[in-house]
């Protein structure tokens, strides 16, 4: 990282190229820790004799974990320094994939996926500190960048697990993961630099803090609303993804299955575009876009029949639509309070997991009721009503801004 001196004369670090594809990296490997049990449900159903939907549990657990580490944990890198937290994390979910490796019953895993969850907040620490290191004018093109590697590290986790657990058994994958998370510790003790904290209270304190964000920043709210909904029906289609594929007529295995991730990886590649896109002008419009983009691509699922192209290529529409939503989220709430990137990013993240848990859940659901339709229906009603509360948002806003120009003319 590049030293160079701030307004003040005093010498701050800046993120370099290297820097940002080293980040984005971690971001990527770490964050798949909590997808590599998605291709893997049937493989774990059959060693148990499970239902495959309650074998899917493991998914949304692992989801719940997330949101529980992002609403307890994420904040504490805005009063600890964030290197420590970052390695000692990654620490804890190398024992948590090793314990769900090591699991004798479905009970362990489920608390075990649990754990993975908690200890996989890593990437919401990366991005705030990247956010911090960036230039101002760099700021949304930084974000999208280290949001592209996690984003295929997300979707290029379900390739990777489907082709372990294909030819080695779903606990290998377990193992591997480990391994990989034990070399970025060292990477990451090296490469990132020390930070200072930017909240001088206690715990209590901040998570007050948080709480106060929550409820007097409307554009953070709404931000979290609308990523929640939006990772909500994408959530609902990778876990149910997997039930309809390895269903007649197709009657895929878990590595054919998990190739599917590969189109989701190719659509992470327009995170960066997205963030490029954010900087320096209203970046709103990109929501309403992605958006579309969902609601396109769930229309095109249900009528996917015994085909697979309208599924490619509404994977990667859907993937698309979900980053423009995600990353211009993103750029909006960071620029808000740069002391509280942190907390901002808590209550984002967490409304995200949320949804995504709630989603993962009701797909199963969906599942059970009515199998691929029902999914691709109860989908395509949530992104239009998140159409509707982003157009009664830009609305509101409109009002506001007239009453404030009423009131300056006064």
């Amino acid at each position: 990282m590049r030293l160079y001196q701030n307004s003040q004369g005093m010498e701050q670090k800046h993120l370099g190229k290297g820097d940002t594809a080293f980040m984005a990296a971690c971001a990527g490997l770490i964050v798949a820790n909590i997808y590599y049990c998605q291709p893997l449900i049937v493989l774990m159903a059959k060693e148990w004799g499970l239902h495959e939907s309650i074998a899917g549990r493991v998914t949304y657990l692992t989801q719940i974990g997330y949101a529980m580490g992002l609403l307890l944990l994420v904040p504490l890198g805005d009063i600890l320094e964030r290197r420590k937290q970052i390695l000692f994390g990654t620490g804890a979910a190398i024992v948590a994939l090793l314990m769900a490796a090591t699991a004798q019953n479905f009970i362990i895993l489920q608390i075990a996926s649990v754990l993975i969850g908690i200890c996989s907040i890593i990437p919401q620490l990366i991005l705030p500190l990247g956010a911090t290191l960036a230039a101002d004018h760099k700021r949304g093109s930084t974000i999208g960048a280290i949001m592209a590697g996690l984003l295929v590290g997300i979707l290029a986790s379900r390739s990777l697990s489907g082709a372990i657990g294909s030819l080695y058994g779903w606990r290998a994958m377990y193992y591997i993961a480990a391994g990989v998370c034990a070399v970025l510790m060292v990477l990451m003790r090296l490469r990132f630099p020390l930070s200072q904290p930017s909240f001088n209270g206690n715990y209590g304190q901040l998570m007050k803090s948080v709480a106060h964000y929550a409820m007097t920043q409307p554009l953070l709210r709404q931000a979290a609303v609308t990523n929640a909904l939006s990772f909500a029906v994408l959530s609902a289609f990778w876990v149910t993804m997997v039930l309809f594929l390895s269903a007649a007529p197709f009657g895929y295995k878990s590595f054919e299955i998990g190739l599917f991730g590969l189109a989701g990886a190719a659509g992470a590649l327009a995170a960066p575009l997205v963030g490029k896109i954010s900087d320096g002008r209203d970046p709103r419009n990109n929501i309403i876009i992605g958006l579309v983009c969902e609601l396109l691509s769930f229309i095109g699922f249900y009528f996917t029949g015994s085909g697979i192209f309208l599924l490619l290529a509404g994977i990667i529409i859907l993937d698309v639509g979900h980053q423009a939503v995600q990353v211009t989220n993103q750029t909006i709430i960071y620029s808000i309070l740069p002391e509280a990137r942190n907390r901002f990013n808590t209550v984002f993240m967490t409304s995200t997991f949320i949804g995504g848990a709630t989603g993962s859940a009701m797909g199963l659901f969906l599942w059970k009721v009515g199998h691929w339709p029902a999914v691709c229906l109860g989908c395509c009603v949530i992104i239009t009503v998140n159409i509707l509360l982003f157009f009664r948002n830009k609305a509101k806003a409109a009002r506001n801004a007239a009453i404030e120009m009423a009131l300056q003319k006064i």
